[in-house]
Parts: C-alpha cells; structure tokens; sequence
C-alpha cells in the first residue's frame, strides 16, 4: 500500500497538456537510467491547472481525462475537448502555448504571428475539481438535512452523515461564530459553516493522490481570494456605524487622527489579505513538500540498489507522515479561515458598553 500510494502520488504530477508533460522524465529501461527529472517543472506542473486530468501512465501511453475546451476567438466561439490539442496541435487556430507569458495557455497568432489569449471559460483540471467538491459538500449536507426531517432529534440519536456532521457543526456553530460575533450570529452561520466544510473538503480531496483527488483547489490564490473576498464584503457591508466610526474619527488625540485613519483603512484590507495568504500558503506548501518527499525515490534511483533502495523506504515512510500531518492541517486551515472570518465580522458589529446597557 505504501508503494502505491507512492507510486499514485507521482503519476498525479503528469499532464499532457501542461508543462509537466515535459519535466518527467522517467524511465526503467537501461538507455534512460541517466535522464534527468525537472523537479520544478513536476511541483509547479502538478499545483497548476491543465486542460485536461491526468490519471497516470500505462507504459508509453498516458490515461488522461479530456475536458471541455471553451473559447471565444477573433473568429468566434469554439467549444472542443482539449484532445485535439494535444501533442503541439492546432485546432480551428487555437494551440495551446508553449514557452512564454502564456505557457500551458489556448492562444492564437494575431496579424503580426503573435501570441494572444481569447476569451478563456474552458472546464481546466480545477475547476472541475471545484464541481465535485461543491456536489460532495451539497450532498453531504442535503443527506443530513433530511434525516433531522425525518426523526425527532429528542428521541433518536443522530445515524449516518448525520452523525458524522453533527458534532462539527456544533463545534463550529457554538464554539466559534457565536462566540466571536455575539448577537445576530445566525443570519453569519450558514455562510461561515458552508466556507468551514467547503475548504475541508478541498483539503482532504487535495491530499487523495487519484482521481477525483490531488487538485490543488484551496493551494490556487484566486480561490482564496474568492473566499476572503466574500469575507470582505460581509465585514464591511453589514457593519454598524461605530465600525466606521472606529476607522475614519478614532477616539485619540487630534494629531494623532490622520496617522489612525490610514492604519485602519489600511487594516481593512490586509485582513481579508492574511485570511487569502494563509490557506494559500500552507496548502500549497504542503502539496509542494509531498511531491518533494516521492520525487526523491526516483532522483536516487541511478545511484544504485543499496542507496536508492533505503531511500525508496525513508520517502515512502517520511510520505505517509506527510500525509498524515496534512490531514490535521487541511482541519485546522478550515478552521483558522472561518475563525478569523467570524472575528473579523465580529468586530465590526462591536457597540461600545454605554450602549450595549
């Protein structure tokens, strides 16, 4: 088991639309023993995105799934799968680019025979990812809303995904948003647990080395962005006059009031920028320390039996670690970002104490 998911884990780094295809360079034939790997190339290929899923290889045959390619042209709409692409091929005008601003990219040659995107809304390797996990979520939560509709929770235990589900949404709800937003913490709730289970479950499918796993979802900065976007605008918009008041006429000395003003206006933004930083980071890093740990089996294959053999054992063990350690990250980044989340709404909505009495 720990050889396959070895294994498994290394074949997610191929794609045979993106610069990965290139940097792996592999093989178990005598003539190839000397053939380098490009490390960088199999880390920043695998935390890309791609036109196309790779599954992994059967001898010189790679299984991919492809996806749908959908562009608007200078010479209109075109909608195909990214199979035509492949191998350096041009369809209706459209090519996927290989060096450049625009590598791994659809383009196509202007008047002049340069590079240009067209309007790009293809379904690439992550967003499809971002479909399954919204459907797992949906799922998960539709399953458990209706055994609470079917049974009294006063006499019967919760069973199932219930079950399951309860107590996290409890943690969270109790522990979490109504304690760091107070009162009117439940018009919050169901935002913050949709991006509390929403992030879970893109970390723990990032870390399942196969298909419909190894995406890197919450480790893609406009993800994160998105969500610390939403959190943003929740903060700023459903506030009260005192938050503004906090920020633009600060109780402090007259000429200390401008040096104020332009710390808190400059506070508001690097929060939802910490929030956005921090899962990218971390999550990132995790997939790019994972792939380092199995890339090391095949760097020190050439260096002989003994020494490739220990090393094949120390990364398979070191991997799973890895592994293992990333299943209580992907928790505790899911519940740092609705923590902070709920914070930050939190304070926002602060009174001071005369008019809470």
């Amino acid at each position: 088991m720990m050889l396959v998911t070895a294994a498994a884990a290394f074949a997610e780094t191929g794609s045979g639309l993106s610069a990965e295809a290139d940097s792996v360079r592999v093989s178990a034939s005598p003539d190839t023993a000397d053939s380098d790997i490009d490390v960088q190339g199999i880390i920043f290929g695998h935390i890309g995105d791609s036109y196309e899923w790779h599954i992994t290889d059967i001898g010189d045959r790679s299984l991919t799934i492809p996806l749908p390619v959908i562009v608007r042209s200078s010479t209109g709409w075109h909608c195909f799968l990214s199979s035509r692409l492949g191998d350096g091929a041009v369809h209706e005008g459209l090519f996927i680019s290989r060096a450049g601003k625009y590598e791994g990219k659809v383009v196509e040659l202007d008047a002049s025979g340069n590079e240009v995107r067209p309007l790009d809304i293809s379904v690439t390797k992550n967003v499809l990812a971002l479909m399954i996990s919204s459907v797992i979520l949906v799922t998960l939560i539709l399953c458990c809303s209706r055994w609470y509709r079917k049974h009294d929770v006063l006499r019967e235990a919760p069973r199932g995904v219930a079950a399951l589900l309860e107590p996290v949404i409890a943690m969270i709800n109790d522990d979490v948003i109504k304690d760091a937003i107070g009162p009117g913490y439940a018009k919050f709730a169901p935002y913050l647990l949709t991006v509390f289970f929403f992030i879970l479950i893109n970390n723990l499918m990032g870390i399942v080395p196969f298909f419909p796993g190894g995406a890197n979802i919450t480790g893609n900065i406009t993800i994160t962005f998105a969500l610390a976007f939403v959190t943003f605008l929740l903060t700023n918009l459903t506030t009260n006059k005192y938050y503004w008041k906090d920020i633009f006429c600060p109780e402090v000395p007259v000429w200390l009031k401008p040096i104020m003003v332009v710390i808190e206006v400059f506070g508001m933004f690097t929060k939802p920028f910490a929030l956005m930083l921090r899962l990218f980071a971390n999550i990132m890093a995790g997939h790019c320390l994972i792939l380092c740990v199995v890339v090391i089996i095949f760097i020190t294959a050439k260096l002989g039996a003994a020494i490739g053999g220990a090393m094949t054992v120390v990364s398979v063990f070191f991997g799973i670690f890895m592994d293992c350690l990333e299943l209580l990250v992907a928790f505790i980044q899911a519940y740092v970002f609705t923590m902070l989340s709920a914070v930050f709404i939190g304070l926002s909505r602060q009174r001071p104490e005369k008019d809470k009495a």
